[in-house]
């Protein structure tokens, strides 16, 4: 049996609202190079406070651009794995585009150095 995920309808302006932030495009970035992050990841590869964190990733849960998974007390989030091709391949050349840039370079090295990182279940 195979499964499709259907894309979902996605208006350009809700996308592009979500990029013109500076600490929502710095968490897609960190979330298309790592896959999946838990909220508390992203809190100490971005240097800000945990509800500055949770309230933009709510911004782009909202906007059906990322997912969340639950697993005990740890919440994680991923690009939506339903997001228009268009979107995804904005996404995608954003990160090509800046991947090597000293800000998203900075939230990298942070979260590498990050102990007690919460495991993958």
């Amino acid at each position: 049996m195979t499964s499709e995920i259907r894309e979902t309808a996605m208006p350009p302006e809700a996308l592009f609202r979500a990029l013109g932030d500076t600490t929502r495009l710095r968490c897609l970035m960190l979330l298309l190079r790592e896959g999946e992050l838990c909220v508390c990841e992203l809190t100490e590869a971005l240097a800000l406070s945990q509800p500055k964190i949770s309230r933009h990733l709510a911004h782009l849960r909202d906007a059906g651009i990322t997912d969340v998974r639950r697993d005990g007390t740890w919440v994680f989030y991923r690009v939506a794995e339903n997001l228009p091709s268009w979107a995804r391949a904005v996404l995608k050349a954003t990160f090509e585009g800046n991947a090597t840039g000293e800000t998203f370079v900075e939230d990298l090295d942070r979260l590498k150095k990050m102990v007690g990182r919460p495991a993958r279940g």
